[in-house]
């Protein structure tokens, strides 16, 4: 069986590392680099860093965080945010990220999947889905812009897509349990879990160490994401990582 893999996320804006509730409010976290450091000495699988800057400034400020993070880590580390073209691809990988997540961008430009797998491979490129769920469609629906604006693609049917045009992971956040502490999307997760046979990354709602359970055994994710919890310190990897092996769940 392979092992579960617990991934701190750090939202990274013009240099620091913030947190929100539902994609806004959000509050300072710390320098990215100590984070990254502690996060790796805690026992953390990977880290995800996410630049919400958008800024050019923004863009340079986030190669410069990679580098130093590249030389304080050992552990792998996916960089997103405002990755528009394989150059900037180039550019994150060059500076030391081992893969790279397209979420807006491969929405608006679906090839840029395809140009990442066929220059980097697969495992290199994770698509990043903010899922919302609508009534209306009684379907969860995709949201590109930071969570800002709505598309008429529906989670399930974008993930099925994103991994045909070579996607190697889908990150998938759910935008109703963001910052809410009360478990993971179990249902939305579960959806796109069964669509896809590449590994699904889920996040939007971590609130305690029985949520990773959760999801670990009622969807068998690959991974589970966190922020706030471990930013803040209410719980930490350790403690979740702990509690899943009392619980006979295979974890590095």
């Amino acid at each position: 069986m392979l092992t579960k893999r617990i991934i701190p996320c750090l939202d990274v804006k013009e240099g620091r590392v913030v947190k929100g509730i539902q994609f806004v409010s959000l509050r300072d976290a710390g320098d990215p680099v100590e984070l990254a450091k502690f996060y790796d000495e805690q026992g953390a699988d990977e880290l995800v860093f996410l630049d919400i800057s958008a800024s050019h400034e923004g863009k340079e400020t986030m190669i410069d965080v990679v580098r130093q993070t590249a030389k304080e880590l050992a552990i792998p580390f996916t960089v997103g945010g405002g990755i528009r073209t394989l150059e900037d691809m180039k550019n994150m990988l060059r500076a030391g990220a081992d893969k790279v997540s397209v979420n807006t961008s491969a929405i608006e430009r679906p090839e840029l999947i395809s140009e990442g797998a066929a220059f980097f491979g697969s495992q290199c490129i994770v698509v990043a889905i903010d899922a919302k769920w609508s009534d209306a469609d009684n379907t969860w629906m995709v949201y590109t812009h930071g969570g800002r604006k709505r598309t008429e693609l529906t989670a399930v049917g974008w993930a099925t897509e994103a991994t045909r045009l070579g996607a190697g992971e889908i990150l998938l956040t759910s935008m109703n349990q963001d910052g809410e502490k009360k478990g993971f999307d179990l249902a939305l997760t579960k959806a796109v879990r069964e669509a896809v046979s590449v590994p699904v990354i889920a996040s939007g709602g971590a609130g305690n160490a029985a949520h990773f359970y959760d999801v670990f055994t009622e969807v068998d994710v690959d991974a589970a994401l966190a922020a706030s919890i471990f930013h803040y310190k209410e719980t930490s990897v350790q403690e979740v990582k702990s509690f899943l092996k009392e619980k006979g769940v295979s974890v590095r």
